[in-house]
């Protein structure tokens, strides 16, 4: 999967457009990612990711970084064998793409608005 643009509100994966938050795999896209408290990331958010055997997740947490990911969620994350990198979700899909170009088994979780 290759994130080739992001904007406010969109996001371009393998040239399909996306309009809705969604978490990204190297081989398949969870769309229309849901969280159960909107703002503020939590374990039960990521049961995706978890099913899927990541070693790594980029969380995208906004343009303008609204999202809130806990100190204590990327401890368990770690806990768990998942190191996980928290960025405004411009610098999180480049990171995740340079991620996807070294071949590492990544997720990317991205909050496409504020």
């Amino acid at each position: 999967m290759k994130i080739t643009h992001y904007s406010f509100g969109k996001i371009v994966v393998d040239g399909n457009e996306y309009t809705q938050d969604l978490i990204v795999f190297p081989d398949k896209i969870f769309p229309s990612w849901w969280r159960k408290e909107g703002h503020c990331l939590c374990i039960e958010d990521l049961a995706e990711v978890l099913k899927n055997n990541v070693n790594i997740l980029v969380v995208g947490t906004g343009a303008y970084e609204r999202m809130r990911v806990p100190a204590s969620l990327i401890e368990e994350l770690k806990q768990k064998g998942i190191e996980t990198f928290v960025s405004n979700t411009e610098k999180a899909v480049d990171l995740f793409n340079q991620f996807m170009d070294e071949g590492k088994n990544v997720a990317g979780a991205f909050h496409l608005t504020c």
